[in-house]
């Protein structure tokens, strides 16, 4: 039981939600949120606005009189465009009944284990991982098991024989974030056929979290996708968010992805919980998907021009072991010598004004691993990974 849950001892509250872990990333946020001059490495988005031609509908609807109750499901026309979306981007047909618009990427997390999981159940996924997921699970009342993927030569890997290994009578789902937070590892489409396989076998539901699928470094435009080996019959939950691609993280707009015939249950479980995103909220994510490919392209573009400037001076040190992620916009690395992260970026961020996110807070599989988020301007991260080049150096 941590300080905090100890504290409520005595208020007959849920252990589950009393129970729930603080953010690691969030300790050392705010053990510098208000220092001059930090480099906020450590929490996962770019430093970029929104763009004005995805701000600039929403305002204007907004200021139009759109804001009243709503569409559940989604406006029709946010429902269009994720069908166009998915078109142009993975090449599959669907229709407006396909798609639900949740309020953020988490809730429809939160949604897909509601439909899929409860108390008493498991939930398979890919460790070192994003706290939240996990985290929803357990406050669920269910149980988050971890599949640790193994670091070596080749990177992070993922062995599948100890995944299918995890799965027990109780498992109700494999949630599959590719390309990964933090690691940046991703799965090639061999490996999610064999993923895909195992759920088959098993009769499970994979919840797929492919956020970061157009953060990509490796051939083509994006990371491969269940999408591409998927058949119409298999139980898969895609969900996402309008944050990352399109530079809207504090919008708090996602969307789940689904077979029609499911939609009903989601629309309802909308209805008892948020009861619909805004509606002029929606336009500009409307905007974001049929104006928004350039801006995610100029995106990739200076995201893989700072990983390679962060793994250049990381590796000049000879201390720090690391590989060159696959996608997102993620560098998940140790030093030499360094084991409690949490205390070290506490450290690094007094010493050298650069925020870094400790690896511990991504469970017991990033311990003695730090994130850095590279999706910023150039000149910021060369200072940053000069400093921390320096630390490094100085700890040795």
């Amino acid at each position: 039981m941590n300080v905090f849950a100890a504290s409520l001892d005595g208020f007959a509250l849920r252990r589950e939600a009393v129970e729930a872990p603080p953010s690691g990333i969030v300790a050392v946020v705010d053990h510098a949120r208000t220092r001059e001059g930090v480099i906020p490495l450590w929490v996962g988005e770019g430093d970029r606005p929104t763009p004005e031609f995805i701000a600039r509908p929403a305002a204007e609807a907004m200021l139009g009189g759109e804001t009243f109750y709503t569409w559940q499901q989604g406006i029709p026309e946010l429902r269009e465009a994720l069908a166009r979306y998915y078109r142009r981007q993975f090449g599959i047909e669907s229709g407006l009944a396909d798609y639900v618009v949740t309020g953020s990427g988490m809730q429809a997390i939160q949604l897909s284990l509601q439909a899929v999981a409860g108390a008493g159940d498991e939930c398979v996924y890919l460790a070192p991982a994003w706290p939240n997921i996990a985290a929803a699970v357990e406050i669920a009342g269910g149980r988050a098991v971890p599949v640790g993927l193994d670091f070596g030569a080749d990177g992070w890997t993922l062995d599948l024989a100890r995944l299918e290994a995890a799965i027990t009578p109780r498992t109700k789902a494999l949630f599959v974030n590719t390309p990964s937070n933090p690691t940046g590892w991703a799965a090639s489409r061999e490996t999610l056929a064999a993923i895909l396989d195992i759920a088959r076998r098993h009769g499970i539901w994979i919840i797929a979290d492919e956020i970061y699928a157009l953060f990509w470094y490796g051939d083509g435009h994006r990371a491969p996708s269940f999408l591409d080996v998927a058949r119409e019959d298999d139980r898969i939950l895609y969900v996402n968010s309008f944050s990352k691609n399109w530079a809207m993280t504090g919008w708090r707009v996602g969307w789940i992805k689904a077979p029609a015939a499911l939609m009903p249950m989601f629309e309802n479980l909308v209805q008892y919980s948020t009861s619909g995103v805004p509606q002029f909220l929606q336009r500009g994510a409307v905007a974001a998907l049929d104006q928004g490919d350039g801006f995610i392209a100029s995106q990739r573009e200076r995201a893989g021009t700072a990983l390679s400037v962060v793994l250049d001076g990381l590796r000049s040190t000879g201390r720090v072991r690391v590989a060159r992620p696959q996608g997102a916009f993620y560098l998940f690395f140790a030093v030499d010598g360094i084991s409690d992260t949490m205390a070290e970026a506490k450290r690094i961020v007094d010493e050298t004004g650069v925020g870094l996110a400790p690896g511990s807070a991504f469970g017991p599989a990033g311990e003695g691993y730090f994130r850095l988020c590279f999706n910023r301007d150039l000149g910021q991260v060369g200072t940053a990974v000069g400093r921390l080049a320096e630390y490094i150096g100085r700890r040795g």
